[in-house]
């Protein structure tokens, strides 16, 4: 008897471990399994844009939400697949009317966490929710495969049009993301120092000489060189003087928008120090300056966003450009990091309004004679958006990214509102 209890409890143990071996490969399975197609979710295609009394009403050409102050184009696309070349501001600018408010519309999957990185190939879709615009986007690609979401349409029982998304996985690198702005517009600033202030233009080493007394220099000639040099560093480049920066209302000089001229390499360390010129992208001068060479990262994904604070500045120069400049061209203003401006930061620019004579002048209450007329100051026009992507101390560079007339120096700038 002895013997048969003992064989009963060891098999009562051995079921139980078996038991829980099982519970937890089923639950294990259940974690790890890929969703089957009967794991799909169901959304329905949005009916056609109709204003909603409460929820959405129509503002002229734009929808406007009650619950917030973004503004839908009127005619933006049902139904837009990315490409490559585009950029999120102006896939942004297909659906809303003040683009920086992406963020605000993006519907927020699981599968899709970072409002700023979109992918060629993406499918975008504009849906209500309660009211509310939102953006959902569908990631194609095949189960197995290269995964994504697998999109199925077909229509249910009452004729509906009906789109089925399946997950699964889908993998990606950040640098197949389109960038927000193009990032070619903006390179050469930011690989290359452009403004700086008038002490370190005072303070940078400069060409003093070069062999065989040459005036002009190009690549492969020797240069000559005072000032004092970072002895861990033998590449430099070839600056000039280029435009004075003064705040428009002060006259105070904010810094020096200097010239890239070449690159440099010393050889060797004195008074003076010796060394050539590698390369030149126009002619070196005696009296050129030498700066440290920017080998920072080009960060193609900016983030468009409102300061916190209001703005109240000036573009103080155009860059290739003698009076205007228009979308993706460059503006220099005198708002800096002390003024809390930085990077992303959208900024609009105001042309100053004109004068108009008022004709039609109550005369009599006024006292005036027939012949006198009132002049009044017409109030400034919002001309374009700009977006900060480049910040120093006193002055900023700006990329325009939408423009409605042109832009001169001496315009406003200010937050958008």
């Amino acid at each position: 008897m002895g013997i048969q209890t003992l064989d009963i409890n060891a098999l009562k143990l051995s079921c139980g471990r078996f038991a829980l071996t099982v519970a937890s490969a089923v639950i294990l399975s259940a974690c790890t399994s890929t969703p089957t197609q009967q794991e799909t979710t169901q959304i329905e295609e949005p009916a056609p844009f109709e204003p909603q009394s409460g929820t959405i009403e129509a503002v002229g050409t734009e929808t406007q939400s009650q619950q917030s102050d973004i503004q839908i184009v009127a005619d933006y696309p049902r139904e837009y697949t990315v490409k490559k070349g585009d950029t999120l501001w102006d896939i942004a600018s297909m659906f809303l009317q003040d683009p920086w408010y992406w963020p605000e519309i993006w519907q927020r999957n699981p599968q899709v966490a970072n409002p700023h990185l979109i992918y060629p190939g993406d499918i975008l879709t504009l849906i209500y929710v309660n009211g509310v615009p939102q953006m959902h986007l569908v990631r194609p690609g095949q189960k197995g495969s290269d995964g994504g979401i697998i999109r199925t349409e077909g229509t249910d029982l009452s004729g509906r049009k009906v789109v089925k998304l399946s997950p699964s996985i889908h993998r990606q690198t950040l640098n197949e993301a389109i960038p927000s702005i193009p990032a070619d517009a903006v390179r050469q600033f930011l690989t290359r120092p452009r403004v700086i202030s008038a002490e370190e233009w005072a303070l940078a080493p400069y060409i003093v000489g070069s062999d065989d007394a040459h005036l002009i220099l190009g690549a492969s000639n020797k240069i000559y060189v005072r000032g004092e040099l970072d002895k861990e560093r033998i590449r430099y480049s070839v600056f000039r003087e280029g435009k004075r920066l003064e705040d428009p209302d002060t006259e105070r000089l904010l810094g020096f928008e200097v010239i890239y001229a070449g690159q440099a390499r010393i050889n060797r360390y004195g008074e003076p120090s010796s060394g050539e010129l590698i390369s030149s992208s126009r002619e070196v001068i005696i009296g050129d300056r030498l700066l440290p060479s920017d080998k920072s990262a080009i960060d193609q994904q900016y983030f468009p966003h409102l300061p916190e604070t209001d703005m109240d500045g000036k573009v103080i120069s155009l860059f290739d450009a003698i009076s205007s400049i228009a979308k993706y061209q460059i503006a220099v203003v005198n708002l800096g990091s002390n003024h809390g401006l930085e990077i992303g930061h959208l900024l609009a620019t105001y042309q100053a309004g004109g004068f108009a004579k008022d004709r039609f002048l109550d005369r009599t209450s006024l006292k005036r004679s027939d012949n006198e007329q009132l002049e009044i100051m017409l109030p400034d026009e919002r001309s374009g958006i700009m977006m900060i992507f480049k910040v120093f101390d006193e002055v900023s560079y700006g990329l325009v990214l939408k423009s409605t007339r042109s832009i001169s120096k001496l315009d406003r700038v200010g937050k958008p509102r």
